[in-house]
Parts: C-alpha cells; structure tokens; sequence
C-alpha cells in the first residue's frame, strides 16, 4: 500500500536536506500572522485556526493572527512591527511593500489549481439591475456599497474599469456611497439596504455560499471583471534570513510533502481558508505590476483632468517604468 506522496527520490532527497538546513533556523518567539478584514474576525479565525496550529506546530513558536477592523490596520501592523506576515490583497500588498516594509513570498491559488479570481458588481436578485449600463444611466436614485479603499476587488479594479474607464466616480451616480468589507456588502444587498455593491466571486460563489446561503441565494452578479492574480502573502523584509527559510520551507510544503494523511489533512485545512486554496505558489513583489500599472494610469487619468502637466509626467514616467519591469519578468510571471 503506498504511504507516501512523492514527485521523485531527487525531491524527496533535495526536501530532506532543506528541511534539515533551516530545522535549526533562528526564529523570534513569536510570529503574528495578519488577516485582512474581508469578513468578521471570528469567520476570519474559523477559517485560519487550523492552519495557523499546524504553522506553530511546524515552527516550534507561538503564531498568533493579527485582526483589524479595515485592510489599513494590517498594513500599519506590519509597519509598527506587530504583524511578521500576513494575507493582503494585491492592493494592500502594495501598501504593505512601499509603506511598511512589506515583501511577497508566496501567492494563493485555488483549491482547483486556478491563479485569479473576479471583481464583481452584485444586486440583489429582485433589483431591475441587470447590467453595467443600468448603473452608469447615474441618475442618483441608487445608493453603492463600495469596498475598502487598499481592497484590490472591492475598490481599486472597479475603480478603474466601472468608473475610471467611463469617465466617472461612484459620487457622480449614486444618492448615497458607503464602504465596507465584502460579507458586509454582499449582506446589505441581500437584505435590500444597499442597491448596488462591489464584491468578488471569493466571497459570494465560495465563502457566503457556504457560510450563508439563503443571502447568497438573493444576490445577483452584474458585471464581472478581468482575471485578478491570486492574493499574495507578505512578510516583514526585517525578519532574520534563516526565520524566512524556515517560513518559507512551511508555506511551500504545505499540503505536497508528507505522508497520505499529513498531506490529506493540509488540503482539507487549505479547502477552508477563505474561498477555499490549495497548496501556494513562490511569488515575489512582481506580482503586483499589474495592479501597480491600474494605479499608475488612473493617476494619469485624474491629473489630466485636473491640468496638473507635472502629474501627468509622473504617472507616464511610472507606466513606462513599470511596463520595463513587466518586461523583465515576462509571462513567466513572479
């Protein structure tokens, strides 16, 4: 009967010898793992309990999640030190990077094997919504339920492709605009308190699906986006070198390396977490180039407006810095 999962004896044999390299590796005596605010801590801790014990067990220290009440507080965790790594998206990752000394490490990926996932626009299932065009008609009868404002799906892919690619901002539609966290704003549609919301197929196809499928079942999707790349994680650029190893060996063996039930029991844990993952992939802060060149080009969009030619440059000089990097890197990707 086999026992085991393997690749090749060379696999095994190189894990071994890595394994043992960084058993040893020095680690500060605690590690806080910080979790972006998509939904309410305690779905937040359900979904990320089981994982963080298997990444204390394998660490030998304390690992403790990091909650906040918006993706800012993570990013400042990390800043002020209280957060050693966390799960951003690309947005807050890049927040995390050029403000708080964030780097990428590793990146999600579905438990089906996909790299992305979609912004939605979402109704509830009774609006006489149906389309993008029924909201950009900005008559100001609608109120919007917009999403984080560091929240890559909820605030800055539809920023760009809802609003800043049709010359408009959610103020200039809607009677009212609020902002929350996807379960809010998925939760305000359903129960009919917002018209229109931001959101992704994460949160309504896998999470609220599961956790809530009576609301799920009276949402509507309108509009969906581009592919966005799987969300990052990102640790502290300042932990020592050998902790990184040892961080990094963890995240990259997690449900491949073991044995049938060790491996059974990391993929079940990987299935739960947020929309439901499966083992991660190296990554590294090329990742965010895509999301970057968005920013850069709304900037450029704003400026011009506005008459501001000194602003105009700047987002140009940054897209065709970013477009060198994006050379650089190329399809392969991170």
């Amino acid at each position: 009967m086999l026992k085991t999962l393997t690749t090749s004896v060379a696999a095994i044999a190189t894990a071994a010898v890595f394994s043992a390299s960084v058993a040893q590796a020095e680690m500060p005596e605690q590690i806080n793992f910080g979790i972006i605010s998509t939904e309410s801590s305690s779905a937040l801790e359900a979904s990320f309990g089981p994982f963080l014990k298997d990444m204390e067990k394998e660490l030998g220290v304390t690992v403790k999640p990091f909650f906040a009440s918006d993706y800012a507080g993570v990013i400042e965790g990390m800043r002020f030190g209280k957060v050693d790594v966390a799960w951003f998206g690309n947005k807050s990752a890049i927040e995390a990077v050029d403000r708080a000394g964030g780097e990428v490490f590793a990146q999600t990926i579905k438990d089906d094997g996909t790299k992305g996932y979609y912004s939605l626009l979402i109704v509830n299932k009774d609006s006489k919504i149906n389309s993008l065009d029924d909201v950009l008609k900005c008559d100001k009868t609608l109120t919007f339920g917009n999403g984080d404002p560091n929240s890559t799906s909820g605030y800055v892919i539809p920023g760009y492709y809802v609003w800043g690619l049709n010359g408009k901002e959610p103020e200039d539609c809607f009677a009212r605009v609020v902002n929350s966290n996807h379960e809010g704003n998925a939760m305000a549609v359903a129960n009919g308190k917002i018209d229109v919301a931001t959101n992704n197929t994460e949160s309504i196809y896998a999470r609220l699906a599961k956790t809530n499928p009576e609301a799920a079942s009276n949402i509507k999707e309108i509009w969906r986006s581009p592919l966005i790349p799987s969300d990052p994680m990102v640790w502290r650029k300042e932990l020592a070198a050998d902790a990184k190893q040892k961080i990094y060996y963890f995240f990259m063996q997690y449900g491949r390396f073991g044995d049938a039930e060790k491996v059974k029991h990391e993929r079940e844990v990987l299935a739960n977490m947020s929309d439901g993952w499966g083992p991660f992939l190296a990554s590294s802060n090329a990742q965010l180039l895509d999301v970057r060149q968005i920013e850069a080009f709304k900037a450029k969009v704003k400026a011009k407006a506005a008459g501001d030619e000194a602003g105009v440059q700047a987002a140009d000089k940054e897209l065709a810095d970013l477009k060198a990097l994006a050379g650089i890197v190329g399809e392969a990707g991170y």
